[in-house]
């Protein structure tokens, strides 16, 4: 692969994965039409950890507050199994801490809840996602599965729950939404800011929880995927590429989400509806001729 053709990647990952239009359905379309059979577990990786880059630097005050949060949620809880045992053995009535006691305790504790059927699906159905991309028809009808669930948001009522107010299933329900959004062409923000706001969040908060709960996803995957770097080898040429291909997948991808942040204010996700429409019926069409 060369510098032009990880650029381009770069930039289809910064902008599809945070506007709604996909960019894993994009990337195989890419490879598709350029003939790029393989570019390399470690290129996959690092644009990953490119749009997770992004991600950090737009919502880095609520991720630290997440992150300290989460500690204290595993602190109270090692404390209230200590207080558990010594209730037992000295037949005492210690009372418990309070686990979930803050707004962010909350919101970590919904990221955890979405993540789980998330990693569950994303391992049981690891070679049917993969083998999705191979064939571009598979991409094209989910950019119209994705087109149709981008018309259901601008329909949607503006709603009021935030961290304080969603429910767990609703974290639950969100996680398989991002599931079934790891098929190619399924937008992944797209389809978990839908489930967002038909479980009645608030838009601002809808984008942010969207956002927010990728990175266990991305990080997951990208752990998943390090057992086979091994496998590659990778010329002194080779890195520079991939690290310039990363570094525009962040850049862009920080601009694209604050965009997205005054799409969902606006209700303008029919515009990324017809291009997905465009796109799907492309796809559709360069598979039969």
């Amino acid at each position: 692969m060369n510098l032009f053709e990880s650029i381009i990647m770069g930039f289809i990952q910064g902008v599809a994965e945070f506007l709604p239009i996909s960019s894993s359905g994009h990337l195989a379309i890419f490879k598709h039409f350029f003939g790029l059979k393989d570019v390399g577990i470690a290129f996959d990786v690092l644009l990953h950890l490119g749009t997770l880059i992004a991600v950090f630097i737009a919502f880095f005050n609520d991720i630290k507050e997440l992150f300290v949060n989460g500690f204290g949620i595993v602190i109270d809880s090692l404390k209230n199994v200590g207080i558990f045992v010594k209730n037992k053995i000295k037949k005492e009535s210690t009372n418990y801490h309070k686990v979930i006691s803050t707004p962010y305790r909350r919101f970590a504790m919904m990221i955890i809840i979405t993540t789980i059927p998330t990693g569950i699906m994303g391992i049981l159905f690891d070679d049917v996602i993969e083998n999705a991309s191979k064939a571009i028809i598979i991409p094209g009808i989910c950019l119209l599965i994705t087109g149709v669930l981008l018309l259901i948001a601008d329909l949607t009522h503006e709603g009021k729950k935030d961290e304080n107010t969603v429910t767990y299933k609703n974290a639950f329900g969100i996680g398989v939404c991002q599931g079934i959004a790891t098929l190619p062409g399924i937008s992944r923000s797209g389809m978990t800011i839908v489930a967002c706001l038909v479980s009645k969040m608030d838009r601002n908060f809808a984008v942010k929880y969207s956002f927010i709960m990728s990175i266990p996803v991305i990080l997951g995957a990208a752990i998943l995927k390090i057992k086979d770097l091994g496998q590659e080898n990778l010329s002194g040429s080779d890195i520079t590429n991939y690290a310039v291909g990363m570094l525009v997948a962040a850049v862009v991808g920080y601009i694209c989400i604050k965009t997205m942040l005054k799409v969902v204010r606006q209700k303008k996700y029919k515009y990324f509806a017809y291009y997905c429409f465009i796109m799907g019926a492309v796809c559709i069409i360069g598979f039969f001729c």
